[in-house]
C-alpha cells in the first residue's frame, strides 16, 4: 500500500533523513520511534507531502505523492503533534472547513462530520470555540479532522497526548477500527501505545532505518531464564559444552535461579530441551525454563546504544545496521 524508497532529507548542510526505506501493506499499524530530532517528523511530513524530499519517493498504492500530491493528500489523514487550528472556530465549523479541504461536500461530507465527531465523542463541544478546549478535547478535534473522508492512510503524532485513561482506550479502540480500511502510521514517545497497538516497529536513529521489525520478533533474546531445585545448575549444565549451544550460565537474585545466554545460531527449543533433560537426568526439578521476554523500552534503548556505538568513523552503514539488529535480536 505505501512504498518509501530512499527518502533523504536536508536541512542546509544537515542531513535530517539519509536514505530511509520500507514499505507498510493495508491493515497495518506500524510504530514510528526515534528520539527527539532522528527524523520522525520530517519523515511524516514527506509522507504526507508537506514537504518534498531531497530524493528518493513516496508512493501510495502505486501513486507517487510527486506526480499527483493534491490527489493522495485527500485520501490521508495526518494529525500533527501539535495541531494548527483556528482557536477561533468553533469545532462545528473547523470540522466542516477540514472536510472541504478533503474534498468532501454535499451529503457526503454531512455524513463524514458526524461520524468522525461520534467517534471522537465531541458532540457536546460542537459550538464551542476551540481556544477555550481543554488539551485533551483540542486533541480530539484533531483526530476528528484526520479521519475525515475515511482515508486509506493515516499518521497520527502522539494521538493520545493529553487524553485521560478512559480517552486513551477509546482511542486505541478507534485506531483499531480505522485499521481494518487504512494503513496506520503512529508515532510517540509512549511506549506502552506501541505494545497496545502495533505488531511491528520502526526505528529511527540519526535519520537512518535502525530497525524494521515484527515486535514479537525483536522482543525475543538468545537467553533463558531458568528456576530449578539444583543450585549446582551451572556446573550441571556447564560439562554441556560449547556444541549445546550455551554460551554462559549467570547465577541470578536467589539460590536455583540462572540466565542463561545462547550462542547467536542457536534454536531456543532445542536448546532448552536440552537443558531440562540433563537437569532432571541429573535429580533436579524444574520451576521455570522460558525464554527472556524484553519490554520495548529497554529494547529501544539498547538499539540507540548499539548504534551509537556503531556510528564509528570506518564502519560501512550496512554493517552498522546489521550489527544493531543482531544485538537487538
Amino acid at each position: 500500500m505505501l512504498e518509501v524508497t530512499h527518502l533523504s532529507r536536508y536541512y542546509d548542510d544537515f542531513k535530517a533523513v539519509d536514505g530511509v526505506s520500507f514499505n507498510i501493506g493495508k491493515g497495518e499499524i506500524v510504530g514510528l520511534l526515534g528520539h527527539n530530532g532522528a527524523g520522525k517528523t520530517t519523515i511524516m511530513k514527506m509522507l504526507s507531502g508537506y514537504l518534498e524530499p531531497d530524493s528518493g519517493s513516496v508512493t501510495i498504492d502505486g501513486t507517487s505523492m510527486a506526480d499527483k500530491p493534491k490527489i493522495l493528500q485527500r485520501q490521508l489523514g495526518y494529525l500533527p503533534e501539535n495541531l494548527p487550528v483556528y482557536g477561533e472556530m468553533t469545532v462545528a465549523d473547523y470540522l466542516d472547513y477540514a472536510a472541504s479541504l478533503k474534498g468532501l461536500d454535499g451529503r457526503d461530507k454531512v455524513d463524514e462530520i458526524r461520524r468522525a465527531i461520534k467517534a471522537t465523542e465531541l458532540a457536546d463541544k460542537l459550538h464551542a470555540r476551540i481556544h477555550t478546549l481543554s488539551r485533551g478535547y483540542k486533541q480530539r478535534v484533531g483526530v476528528a479532522q484526520a479521519i475525515l473522508g475515511r482515508p486509506r492512510l493515516l499518521i497520527l503524532d502522539e494521538p493520545t497526548n493529553g487524553l485521560d485513561p478512559t480517552q486513551t482506550r477509546q482511542m486505541r479502540a478507534l485506531i483499531k477500527e480505522i485499521a481494518r480500511e487504512a494503513t496506520v502510521i503512529l508515532s510517540t514517545h509512549i511506549m506502552q501505545e506501541v505494545e497496545a497497538l502495533c505488531d511491528r516497529v520502526l526505528i529511527i536513529h540519526r535519520g537512518q532505518l535502525a530497525v524494521d521489525e515484527k515486535l514479537d520478533s525483536l522482543r525475543q533474546s538468545n537467553c533463558i531464564l531458568l528456576e530449578t531445585s539444583a543450585t549446582d545448575a551451572r556446573e550441571v549444565l556447564g560439562r554441556l559444552g560449547t556444541e549445546e549451544g550455551i554460551e554462559t550460565i549467570e547465577p541470578q537474585n536467589k539460590p536455583g535461579q540462572f540466565r542463561i545466554t545462547l550462542h547467536k545460531d542457536t534454536n531456543i527449543r532445542s536448546a532448552s530441551a536440552v537443558i531440562a533433560r540433563t537437569l532432571i537426568a541429573a535429580g533436579g526439578e524444574l520451576y521455570r525454563l522460558q525464554p527472556e521476554q524484553r519490554d520495548l523500552e529497554s529494547l529501544f534503548r539498547q538499539v540507540n546504544d548499539n548504534q551509537h556505538r556503531s556510528n564509528q568513523p570506518n564502519q560501512p552503514n550496512n554493517e552498522k545496521k546489521s550489527e544493531a539488529l543482531e544485538n537487538a535480536a
